[in-house]
């Protein structure tokens, strides 16, 4: 199968022109691309999805992270790769996808020195029905009360990817009720993920 291709972006969020393999652009030298992260709500309960990376991924294999990550693809809007990978790693049609942290942006560095580096937005999914993972993508899934969650990563009695680390803090200063986070203004988006910049 081809790998997916990834898009390129320089420091100040505009695309460079350039795109890459998905898997074969995850070195000790990743350069910044776009991405985004995405937190899952049911709406029955309020509870939010926690995921474990499945252990064949190249990237923070078996790792425990929020509900979706994913890359758009090359001339995709960010809204409807979140879409997208929803259904492909998870089995769930969204009710709505709301932008919560529009310039999120990261670097991190496994144990192995193959780098994330990402201009990474984040949105918040409602869905009222249950995931089914992709074994190829989610290796597990919990349902779990956000403030529990929220409480058990910052205390860092509860690992999570890097990335999540950095967006929970965030979100937490949103509010306490995650499906009442005011909605972000697209227009904070950086250049390369607004609404046809691409």
């Amino acid at each position: 199968m081809q790998s997916e291709l990834i898009v390129f972006v320089d420091e100040d969020g505009q695309p460079t022109g350039e795109t890459g393999p998905k898997l074969e652009s995850h070195t000790d030298k990743t350069r910044l691309h776009l991405a985004f992260s995405c937190y899952i709500f049911r709406k029955r309960d309020n509870k939010f999805l926690v995921t474990q990376r499945a252990l064949s991924k190249k990237v923070w294999p078996g790792v425990w992270t929020n509900s979706c990550c994913g890359h758009p693809l090359p001339g995709e809007p960010v809204h409807a790769a979140v879409i997208r990978r929803l259904a492909f790693e998870l089995g769930l049609q969204v009710e709505r996808v709301d932008l919560l942290l529009p310039d999120f942006s990261y670097r991190a560095v496994m144990e192995n020195g193959t780098v994330e580096h990402e201009i990474c937005p984040v949105y918040r999914a409602v869905v009222s029905v249950d995931a089914r993972p992709n074994p190829d993508e989610v290796a597990e899934v919990k349902w779990l009360p956000w403030d529990s969650f929220a409480e058990g990563v910052l205390s860092g009695a509860m690992p999570i990817s890097p990335w999540a680390r950095e967006q929970i803090p965030l979100l937490v200063a949103l509010g306490p009720a995650p499906l009442a986070w005011p909605v972000a203004d697209e227009d904070r988006l950086p250049p390369v993920a607004r609404p046809l910049a691409r």
